[in-house]
């Protein structure tokens, strides 16, 4: 089979204006719920696109761990690349794609650090052994060999097996304060409902129908 001959026809649901909550951030809770009920696999994970100043893109997976009327955050070591685009230039989008309801939920905005208590919170809330991980990655950086990563991990998990890990300074998390929202659902044809919340100057949001 050719890639061009690849297609699914998107059948199961539909989108309509007066099904919205007026507040974004309570769409996105509804949904994430529906999507946590379906079981879709890692239901949490997102495509997180940073760019660098002059416009150099990069997108990677990450997982969100935390959804408020603030934002949407996510943990990860601030000296990785995604960290140094965040650094120099703190705009990103945040894709979801629940295949298995067809769905799509895409935010942009401006990113900002959390609080320390908040990335201690979780840091300390993880498996201990990917608190040690965290030491034992240089995020991004190029490594000799994956022996010489897995004997690092090995000596600061010695090194820690006694006492409580402690938060590394360049491992904590970010904020995506969502500025756009789009709702997508897979409707047949390739006739999707696109709906976007945009919010204005004062914070308020408006509802508006994109072309598929």
């Amino acid at each position: 089979m050719s890639l061009s001959d690849i297609r699914t026809d998107y059948k199961r649901h539909t989108l309509d204006e007066n099904d919205l909550n007026r507040d974004p951030i309570r769409q996105f809770e509804a949904w994430f719920a529906e999507a946590l009920a379906a079981e879709v696999p890692e239901v949490n994970a997102a495509t997180l696109a940073t760019a660098t100043p002059d416009g150099r893109p990069s997108a990677r997976i990450v997982l969100l761990k935390g959804c408020d009327p603030r934002g949407f955050t996510f943990f990860t070591n601030y000296e990785s690349r995604k960290g140094r685009h965040l650094a120099a230039n703190p705009r990103a989008s945040l894709l979801f794609f629940w295949k298995e309801l067809e769905r799509q939920v895409s935010i942009e905005g401006t990113v900002e650090k959390v609080t320390a208590e908040e990335s201690e919170a979780y840091f300390h809330s993880r498996p201990v052994a990917s608190q040690v991980g965290a030491w034992a990655s240089k995020q991004s950086e190029v490594i000799a060999d994956r022996e010489s990563l897995e004997d690092r991990f090995c000596e600061l998990a010695e090194k820690f097996a006694n006492a409580e890990v402690p938060r590394p300074e360049y491992w904590g998390g970010y904020r995506i304060l969502p500025e756009s929202l789009e709702f997508w659902q897979g409707r047949p044809s390739r006739l999707h409902d696109r709906l976007r919340y945009q919010k204005d100057a004062a914070g308020a949001w408006t509802i508006e129908r994109l072309s598929p």
